[in-house]
C-alpha cells in the first residue's frame, strides 16, 4: 500500500491518500482549504490514474473537512465519518470566526457513517476503524493491520495527544481511547497522526509523556 502525505491549510493538517496496486484508493481528512491546494490533490489523484472509494474522515473539526466540498463537486465523493461528530459540520463557520477566517466554502453533508468495529475496503486492502473519543466525541482511526500502519487523526500524535478543549472534548476518554483501543496494537504499527511527523505505537508507549504504562 503507498501512503502519500498532503500538509493542508493554516494548520498544517495531514491528509493522506492511500492506494494498492489496484489503483484503488482512498482519501483520509481532505483538509485543502486553498484553491492551490485543491489543485495539488487534483493533480495527484488524476496523475496517478486512481479510482478513489472512499472519502473517510477521522472527525469533523474545520481543518479536517476543508476539502470536502470540493472533492464532492470534482469527484463526486460524499465523505463518511461518525455520526456523533455531525453536529461539527454546522458549527464551522463559528469555529473559522473564532480562529480568525472565513470559511472557503459552505460545508456539505455527510454521504454516509462509520463507526468502530466497521471495516473501510478498498482494492485488495482492508482498514478496521477503531473508535477514540476524547478529541471529539466521534473520534475514529483507521488501523491497516496488513500493512502495520494507523491513521489516528488527532487522538496521538508524536510525543503528544490531541487537544480536549474543544466542544465534546474529554480528556478521561481521550485516554482511555489511546490506551486500550491503540496501545494494544502492536509496538511496530507506524502511526501517521493528523498533524506532524509519523511515530510508532512502541515509541509513544515508551515516551509519550501522558501516559505511564503501570497505569491502566
Amino acid at each position: 500500500m503507498k501512503v502519500e502525505r498532503f500538509v493542508f491549510n493554516m494548520f498544517s493538517e495531514n491528509c493522506y491518500v492511500l492506494s494498492d496496486e489496484t489503483n484503488e484508493a482512498v482519501i483520509i481528512d481532505a483538509g485543502c482549504y486553498f484553491p492551490e491546494e485543491q489543485q495539488q490533490l487534483r493533480d495527484y489523484l488524476i496523475g496517478n490514474k486512481l479510482n478513489v472509494k472512499e472519502l473517510i474522515c477521522t472527525h469533523l473539526h474545520l481543518d479536517h473537512v476543508f476539502g470536502n466540498p470540493f472533492l464532492s463537486r470534482e469527484f463526486g465523493l460524499k465523505a463518511k465519518g461518525s455520526e456523533s461528530d455531525v453536529f461539527l459540520l454546522s458549527k464551522l463557520p463559528d469555529q473559522c470566526r473564532k480562529f480568525g477566517f472565513k470559511e472557503n466554502e459552505s460545508p456539505v453533508a455527510l454521504g454516509g457513517y462509520i463507526e468502530g468495529g466497521s471495516v473501510v475496503r478498498f482494492g485488495k486492502t482492508e482498514l478496521k476503524v477503531i473508535s477514540l473519543p476524547g478529541h471529539s466525541p466521534g473520534g475514529l482511526a483507521f488501523y491497516c493491520e496488513k500493512e502495520h500502519c494507523l491513521f489516528s487523526g488527532d487522538s496521538l500524535f508524536r510525543g503528544s495527544i490531541g487537544r480536549t478543549d474543544l466542544e465534546g472534548g474529554d480528556m478521561k476518554s481521550l485516554y482511555r481511547s489511546i490506551v486500550h483501543r491503540l496501545f494494544v496494537l502492536p509496538d511496530d504499527v507506524i502511526v501517521y497522526p493528523g498533524h506532524g511527523e509519523p511515530t510508532s505505537i512502541g515509541y509513544e508507549k515508551r515516551n509519550n509523556p501522558y501516559f505511564h504504562m503501570n497505569d491502566k
